[in-house]
């Protein structure tokens, strides 16, 4: 699944070509992707001015002109991608739903397994939407600072990377950039997250803010289905330190014993037992 880099990656790819234009159609070639699409979307949206292109988490927010926004996710498949005017390729079959902008540029949401999202509402109920009203602080944020990550971790007794993984302790992280924060700053998945001081806080948002920005700055990682905005590949996945490189040396330590595997709730974790305490 897209994680916060992959997703950011395609709002900016998204907001270079929709922010400023209107919708002149919307194109549904199904009633729904894992939920249903609201019915009389097409009407809502028509003709709309398209305002910001932004994400809160994981999550695609499009403003329009009126109030309404719509909010998508991309869930296990899902790709938006842009399609100028005059390319003349034909639907796939996994186009479920097309934005055709006043200028021709028309944005497909495909998505093979339907796990994504499609939904409207109104800006001043966005909040209290179910899928957003609990999150926690979005990580590239200045206000998420290390006293409130030591904050939210006080008292947790899971795992260290499973409280990282938690969408209302820190949102939009995920399970690649996870293993590679904790790499980062030098702290184990294993380590029990109410162990965390202020100091190894303090640590963990710094090391979050610089893999989620060379993440961004290398257009994500592509795994599978991923793609950008444009239809090009993210190249992150060439500068995991530890991510999928279970048996391979670790890059920075002379531990010997190079980068383990083990798995928590059913994910894969990769770390280094030495330099990781």
């Amino acid at each position: 699944m897209p994680e916060l880099p992959e997703v950011e990656t395609v709002v900016r790819g998204l907001a270079a070509r929709m922010a400023g234009r209107r919708i002149a159609r919307l194109d549904l070639h199904r009633g729904d992707l894992r939920w249903p699409i609201p019915r009389g979307l097409g009407k809502k949206v028509e003709g709309r001015r398209i305002g910001a292109v932004r994400r809160r988490a994981k999550y695609i927010l499009i403003d329009l002109d009126d109030g309404g926004v719509l909010l998508m996710h991309l869930g296990m498949s899902g790709r938006l991608t842009v399609v100028n005017a005059e390319d003349r390729t034909p639907p796939d079959p996994h186009d479920h739903v097309v934005f055709t902008l006043d200028d021709g540029t028309r944005i497909r949401f495909n998505d093979q397994r339907r796990f994504g999202v499609l939904d409207y509402v109104r800006a001043q109920a966005l909040a209290k939407h179910e899928l957003l009203r609990e999150l926690g602080p979005e990580p590239l944020d200045p206000a998420f600072t290390g006293e409130v990550l030591a904050a939210a971790l006080m008292g947790k007794r899971t795992p260290l990377k499973a409280a990282l993984l938690d969408q209302q302790v820190v949102a939009g992280l995920g399970n690649i950039y996870v293993s590679e924060v904790l790499y980062q700053a030098g702290l184990s998945p294993k380590r029990l997250a109410r162990t965390v001081t202020l100091e190894r806080a303090r640590r963990l948002v710094q090391a979050i803010r610089e893999v989620l920005e060379r993440a961004i700055a290398a257009g994500g990682s592509s795994l599978r289905d991923y793609v950008q905005a444009s239809g090009e590949l993210g190249y992150f996945q060439h500068q995991w330190a530890v991510y999928g490189r279970e048996g391979e040396p670790c890059p920075g330590c002379d531990c010997g014993r190079g980068i383990r595997r083990i798995v928590q709730s059913n994910r894969s974790t990769f770390y280094c037992v030495k330099r990781q305490r």
